[in-house]
């Protein structure tokens, strides 16, 4: 029997280490155990993570544009 180790159909089935914004969320786990409790001084990071998970959304959304329920 083959493996294949192949992509899973649905983002929400992979795993989260696979997305391409955990660099940037580990970064932000990094910052607040450096920090503690001061969360301002981790902002940058946050934002950084926020504009990949909006870009990660909408790249998720246009390709669900091209699957149809139907076909």
């Amino acid at each position: 029997m083959e493996s294949k180790a192949a992509a899973p159909p649905y983002q929400s089935s992979a795993r989260f280490a696979d997305s391409q914004c955990y660099p940037q969320y580990t970064a932000s786990l990094k910052c607040l155990e450096e920090f503690g409790s001061d969360k301002s001084k981790c902002q940058e990071h946050f934002d950084v993570y926020k504009e990949c998970k909006k870009k990660e959304r909408e790249a998720r959304l246009e390709r669900n544009k091209s699957r149809s329920l139907f076909s």
